[in-house]
């Protein structure tokens, strides 16, 4: 048994400045409140550019980071940590930076044998047609370097390519065609090595998209998942291949298409996945027999096998 003050003083990051920025606050206030509840020493940092020199005057003994998007989720914030000697939740420099990058995570599934949809990178010489006849339409556009859907969208024809290309390139200047897969969508959340139960989302939108993460009410969760004995065998085993192959540590998620023909398709990994009263991750915890409050707790209780 392992008392709260025996974890000192915990900085819980949120806030941020990248464009996740109002989901990170809800996540962190939301980690901050179940923390205090099991008697942590919890205390919330918005992230600034002066955060190392906060966390230093704050006298902090482990961090619980609740970044969500650039400078958190990325491997720039833990890279700041590990200089501080400071213990942290999640992923480190690797598995961050590696899981963030879609380009590179797809890349490095790919190597490794793993099912990612077909893609390719657009610029502002690709030609639409080129990438319809490679990929065929519809199309998922995104940048390869955000989270929470943003500037993702839909292409059902050539002429919206352009726009779409556009829009991407405001938050990142990679980005992703990929393949569409027609299909249902699952999600497998994962803490200290271990899965949780897995969810299907269901949504009257195009895609699970932010408005559906984030403020839409008639999402659907369905948790059991439908799935068959083997099939969950089946993908929780690819949930941790791919989570393991990106380097990725603690605590996250994976997200998955499945096709009409049944093959599941990875889509990305997320390294601090949103822990707000819409968020996935927590409502597997609950299937599991776990609330809000276990889950940070056992989550910052990872940070006690930090060897970085």
């Amino acid at each position: 048994m392992i008392e709260p003050e025996a974890l000192g003083r915990v900085a819980v990051l949120l806030g941020g400045m990248s464009a996740e920025r109002p989901v990170s606050l809800k996540s962190g206030q939301a980690v901050l409140q179940g923390l205090l509840h099991r008697g942590v020493d919890a205390h919330a940092v918005d992230v600034g550019k002066d955060v190392i020199q906060v966390l230093i005057d704050g006298r902090f003994d482990r961090v619980f980071i609740a970044l969500h998007g650039r400078g958190g989720e990325d491997g720039v914030i833990q890279g700041a940590l590990d200089l501080l000697g400071l213990p942290y939740t999640g992923s480190g420099v690797l598995g961050c930076a590696l899981a963030m990058d879609k380009l590179r995570s797809k890349c490095l599934w790919q190597g490794a044998g793993l099912p990612t949809p077909p893609f390719t990178v657009l610029n502002a010489e690709t030609q639409a047609r080129g990438v319809v006849e490679e990929l065929g339409l519809p199309l998922m556009i995104k940048p390869a370097r955000e989270g929470s859907s943003i500037g993702m969208h839909k292409v059902n024809s050539e002429a919206e390519l352009e726009a779409a290309f556009t829009d991407a390139s405001r938050y990142d200047d990679e980005v992703l065609a990929e393949r569409w897969i027609t299909g249902e969508e699952y999600t497998v959340s994962i803490l200290a090595d271990a899965a949780l139960p897995t969810i299907r989302l269901e949504t009257p939108r195009e895609f699970y998209d932010y408005q559906a993460k984030y403020e839409a009410d008639d999402t659907v969760y369905h948790c059991p998942c439908g799935l068959s004995p083997g099939e969950l065998e089946e993908l929780e085993a690819l949930a941790l291949r791919a989570f393991q192959r990106v380097g990725a540590s603690g605590w996250g998620r994976v997200d998955f298409m499945r096709d009409g023909d049944g093959r599941f398709w990875l889509l990305e990994v997320n390294t601090v996945p949103g822990m707000t009263d819409h968020s996935l991750v927590p409502m597997a915890a609950r299937a599991a027999g776990m609330d809000f409050d276990e889950l940070v707790w056992r989550i910052l209780l990872t940070t006690l096998e930090d060897a970085r």
